[in-house]
């Protein structure tokens, strides 16, 4: 297994009804392939440069546990989705992963200072 962090930028111009509609149709697929941890929904923010003629947008950071090459049909519909503004999906590190608790077996790291 492997721990997952993907970025989505949801359009500024959808309503909040709208965003969450696309974020619970983006954990369903998820959960299709994956075992979500943590969703992190940060609400509309200002970006620090226009993108696609667009300069707000709806931010959410999710951790997802899954099978190495498992996020693959999830990132290709977020290639194409038209209400994503821009995705990023990473691959954790095993230490941070295991410092967030993320995979089975690791305990999260605590501060001892």
């Amino acid at each position: 297994m492997r721990a997952y962090e993907l970025m989505v930028i949801h359009d500024g111009d959808l309503d909040d009804v709208q965003v969450q509609d696309a974020l619970k149709d983006l954990r369903t697929r998820i959960e299709q392939v994956g075992t979500i941890a943590e969703v992190d929904f940060w609400g509309r923010r200002k970006f620090a440069y226009e993108i696609d003629h667009k300069t707000e947008g709806y931010y959410s950071v999710i951790e997802v546990v899954a099978e190495g090459g498992a996020m693959d049909p999830v990132e290709r519909g977020l290639r194409i989705a038209d209400d994503v503004v821009r995705h990023k999906l990473i691959r954790l590190p095993d230490d941070e992963a295991a410092k967030r608790g993320l995979l089975a077996g690791s305990t999260p790291a605590t501060d001892t200072d």
